[in-house]
């Protein structure tokens, strides 16, 4: 069994904390533990706040980071993991499947959609949707082209007060990936970039948390009181916006 998670990051949902101990780890993939459980407190906290709606993922792999938010859904609404399935190999979709029926997910509940994800349009994401997306993570392509296009597709299907969760922000593997995300601020003037979780590693890199302007009060403060312990206080310059920065050791640099 992995390390149990720290008491500090437990959502309060039983079988989304058993997964965050027991499996997520298990399941291959790169999304942090730290990232999975702040995340899926997030639609935790959406839903008591009234907030419905599905959970799109772009980029799903083996389901790792798709399993914990799809658990932190209601029973009448869907999680869709948005892949081609093809990257290690042809079994991808079939590791994905078990591992969703392994951590409780049913077929009606968690839907595999193989496709390529550069050629959907905002129609095709509206189709598949049972309504607004309140949760949209990106983790596809990671070029900035890629990048914009997804976001595209995004911000035509959120709900209002919905979250999207860009992934490897800041990542030395993927430098310049973080100038698609100003570039769609520019153009996107009432989208801020609201959160920031800090990297683990070099693999379970920082998300960025994305909502419109006026729901920034929604998330901000609850973010801040729920993890005290991880907030780190001086925040981020986000385009003028001080933003929430969320990380495993709050601290300053040490001037020797």
């Amino acid at each position: 069994m992995s390390r149990l998670l720290d008491l500090d990051l437990r959502t309060g949902a039983g079988a989304l904390d058993r997964y965050l101990d027991e499996g997520y780890t298990h399941v291959r993939g790169m999304s942090s533990r730290f990232a999975g459980a702040i995340s899926a407190w997030l639609m935790l906290h959406q839903s008591q706040n009234g907030i419905e709606g599905d959970f799109v993922e772009i980029g799903t792999f083996q389901g790792r980071y798709f399993i914990a938010l799809a658990l932190a859904l209601k029973a009448s609404e869907r999680a869709i993991g948005v892949d081609n399935f093809e990257w290690p190999s042809e079994k991808t979709l079939e590791h994905f499947e078990a591992n969703c029926r392994r951590y409780g997910l049913s077929a009606e509940h968690s839907i595999a959609w193989k496709t390529d994800a550069s050629s959907l349009l905002p129609a095709d994401m509206k189709a598949k949707l049972s309504g607004p997306a309140r949760f949209y993570h990106i983790d596809g392509d990671h070029t900035p082209e890629a990048l914009l296009h997804d976001l595209s597709i995004a911000v035509e299907v959120m709900h209002p007060k919905g979250l999207i969760c860009l992934d490897d922000m800041l990542h030395p593997g993927y430098p310049f990936l973080v100038t698609a995300v100003k570039d769609f601020l520019v153009a996107h003037r009432d989208w801020r970039v609201m959160a920031i979780i800090d990297r683990e590693d070099i693999v379970a890199a920082p998300k960025f948390l994305l909502c419109r302007a006026d729901a920034v009060e929604l998330y901000e403060k609850p973010l801040m009181a729920r993890y005290p312990k991880r907030h780190w206080a001086l925040g981020g310059d986000a385009l003028g916006h001080h933003c929430v920065v969320l990380t495993l050791e709050p601290r300053l640099a040490i001037v020797d």
